[in-house]
């Protein structure tokens, strides 16, 4: 495949816009089942959003990667947990499509030695919910691939975060995370001569003809043209979250400046759906995180806290610290919009590690220490009376929380915020206590705000991706997977690898679908 082509027919099967997880195996399935296919991206590198993903990972209980790893987990047990989580704020159906489905979508790609996945122990993020996993015997990565496999996709996958904000080089060894898994359905999708991938290439609207999607109007260097899509379109492209007009619009918290979704994610799709009679839910929601300050100004996701607790503008802790990043990031949301919260807000912590915040996956590589200092990001202070001055806080009141908070860690039990309650909270603690005392001077704080991973609301569907519009009836030849759709878990996040899962599993099930239906 000429990956540096922008050559387009005139038509196709199927014409899927987006490459993420969802777009890279939609177009691969597609192919695979004997359709002509052309995957379009927007930006002028391949991944989306999950080409930031460290992980890359699927959350696919049951599935013949963790069966053949001895696990006993069955996906009746996980459909409990995912309902108990989730509850009524999506349709039954559609849970059980996803929890189902992933099993049967690995076992569909092991077929072909282009892929490959193996464990990654990742615990449920609702650990105390019913069924939930503290093993982390749900979540499987990609293998990492060797760049010499694919040499010309080095600088075609989009990422790692490191390469685009900071500069460096990407590597030149191996693919890893979600850069892995679209190398991989890429290097895949390449073997099939009736398969086409573009760049630079923008959904700008869709064609109907007698009430049916038959196409997709796209430009190109600024010039549109139509693509026409015989058996139906795919959109996978992403959510909403770098249009800021767009987040106003629907009610989405946060700036796109803090975004971790590449400035592709515009809303084009969505709009586009939305213009042929597309039903929308869950708007508003997005997948949140904690997010650490940089020197440019954007609070980037960031999670594995080893010490620290996290304070508002009164100086006061007011949440577990080691939660799982969406459910964290959602208690910010919530105060922020309930009008008990400004921010920043910043993680307190001591000196046992030095200057710098002890979070171990900043995603965004740190820049010199003197660059968070001289932006007033990050404080240092003899005492913690000092240190309060310096971020604007109460001082008796932040001397008060870190005694509390220093009592708890010496019970190992936190009776403000369950922290280290459930096996999330412990997973980077080695299983033991999160709970680390604040009390070797000099003391440090770090600048905090909100990040998202994307938006999560999206198009309708049904359960095999079919985009619904405002009677609950299919838009006919139309199909929605990944954040362009409307996520199965509601406003919730079950667990690592739920976002790319979901994504993989429905871009797979729409084109089976339009298989199906001609057969």
């Amino acid at each position: 495949m000429d990956w540096s082509g922008s050559r387009l027919a005139e038509e196709y099967d199927v014409v899927v816009a987006g490459s993420g997880a969802g777009g890279v195996i939609g177009a691969y399935t597609a192919a695979r089942e004997g359709l002509s296919v052309c995957l379009v991206e927007a930006g002028d590198r391949f991944g989306g959003t999950t080409a930031y993903s460290g992980g890359g990972g699927a959350w696919f209980p049951a599935n013949p990667v963790l069966q053949r790893a001895g696990t006993d987990d069955t996906v009746e047990d996980a459909l409990v947990y995912f309902r108990a989580v989730v509850g009524e704020r999506t349709p039954a159906e559609l849970q059980e499509a996803y929890v189902r489905g992933g099993a049967h979508l690995i076992s569909y790609l092991e077929q072909d030695e282009h892929f490959a996945f193996q464990p990654f122990p990742w615990p449920d993020y609702f650990g105390k919910a019913p069924r939930a996993r503290g093993d982390g015997q749900r979540h499987i990565i990609p293998t990492p691939l060797p760049v010499a496999a694919a040499p010309e996709l080095r600088t075609l996958v989009r990422g790692p975060l490191g390469t685009e904000r900071r500069g460096t080089p990407p590597p030149d060894d191996l693919f890893v995370g979600g850069r892995a898994l679209v190398a991989r359905a890429l290097t895949a999708l390449a073997t099939y001569d009736h398969a086409t991938a573009v760049r630079e290439t923008a959904l700008v609207e869709l064609v109907v003809e007698d009430g049916r999607v038959v196409g997709a109007v796209v430009e190109q260097a600024g010039e549109r043209r139509v693509v026409r899509a015989r058996r139906g379109m795919v959109l996978a492209a992403g959510g909403f979250e770098a249009n800021e007009e767009l987040r106003r619009r629907f009610g989405v918290p946060g700036s796109a400046r803090d975004t971790m979704g590449p400035p592709t994610n515009t809303g084009l799709a969505h709009l586009a759906g939305m213009a042929v009679g597309a039903d929308t839910d869950l708007m508003a929601e997005a997948w949140w995180s904690p997010g650490l300050t940089h020197p440019d100004g954007r609070s980037a996701f960031a999670l594995w806290f080893t010490g620290g607790i996290l304070v508002d503008q009164d100086g006061e802790r007011f949440v577990n610290e080691s939660a799982p990043y969406d459910r964290l990031g959602r208690e910010v949301v919530g105060r922020l919009e309930a009008g008990e919260m400004a921010l920043p807000f910043w993680m307190v912590y001591d000196d046992r590690e030095g200057v710098v915040p002890p979070v171990r996956a900043t995603n965004v590589p740190l820049a010199p220490t003197e660059e968070y200092v001289a932006a007033g990001l990050w404080h240092t202070a003899d005492t913690l009376e000092e240190l309060a001055t310096t971020i604007g806080v109460p001082a008796d009141r932040l001397v008060a929380t870190v005694a509390r908070f220093n009592e708890l860690a010496a019970r190992g039990v936190d009776e403000d915020f369950d922290r280290g309650a459930e096996p999330y909270d412990r997973f980077f603690a080695d299983g033991g206590s999160p709970l680390m005392s604040i009390e070797r001077g000099p003391f440090h704080a770090a600048a905090f705000g909100i990040s998202d991973l994307g938006t999560k609301g999206g198009l309708r569907t049904d359960t095999a991706a079919r985009v619904l519009d405002a009677d609950g009836l299919p838009v006919p030849g139309l199909y929605a997977a990944g954040n362009t759709m409307a996520a199965p878990s509601g406003t919730t996040y079950p667990g690592g690898g739920n976002p790319i899962g979901a994504s993989m599993l429905f871009a797979h099930l729409a084109v089976r679908d339009m298989v199906g239906r001609v057969s």
